[in-house]
Parts: structure tokens; sequence; C-alpha cells
């Protein structure tokens, strides 16, 4: 049972990315979900999501579409 969500906004964050999840990953409290909502990054950041959301099962990723205007 999901005790906890955790929300982490991603924009053109790969260089501090890893270490985010990470933390978030390697809590005492294991029965989290979290969402990374990626805001149309132009950098790596999405890649890193995907192999993330990939080894753990607690992970979505969740990519917004640009606005046309």
């Amino acid at each position: 049972m999901i005790k906890v969500s955790v929300i982490i906004p991603v924009y053109n964050a790969e260089k501090y990315l890893e270490k985010c999840l990470n933390s978030v990953i390697n809590q005492t409290l294991k029965e989290i979900e979290i969402i990374c909502i990626d805001d149309c990054s132009t950098d790596n950041s999405y890649s890193i999501l995907e192999k993330y959301r990939e080894k753990d099962n607690r992970i979505v990723v969740i990519k917004m579409k640009p606005i046309r205007e």
C-alpha cells in the first residue's frame, strides 16, 4: 500500500536528476510512489527518467507535450 506520493517536476535537470532520484529511492520508507513530470525538457532528462523507471516500478514518468498556439 502506498503511503506517500513524491512528485518531482523536471525541466532540463540532467545535471542533478540522478542525485535527486537516488535520494528519493533510497529513503527508509519504501511504500512510496515517485511521480516524475517532464515539462518538455530539451536535455537528457527524459532519458534518465526512463532509465530509472525501468529499474524501479515505484517510478511513474509523465511527459508533457508542448502547447501549440
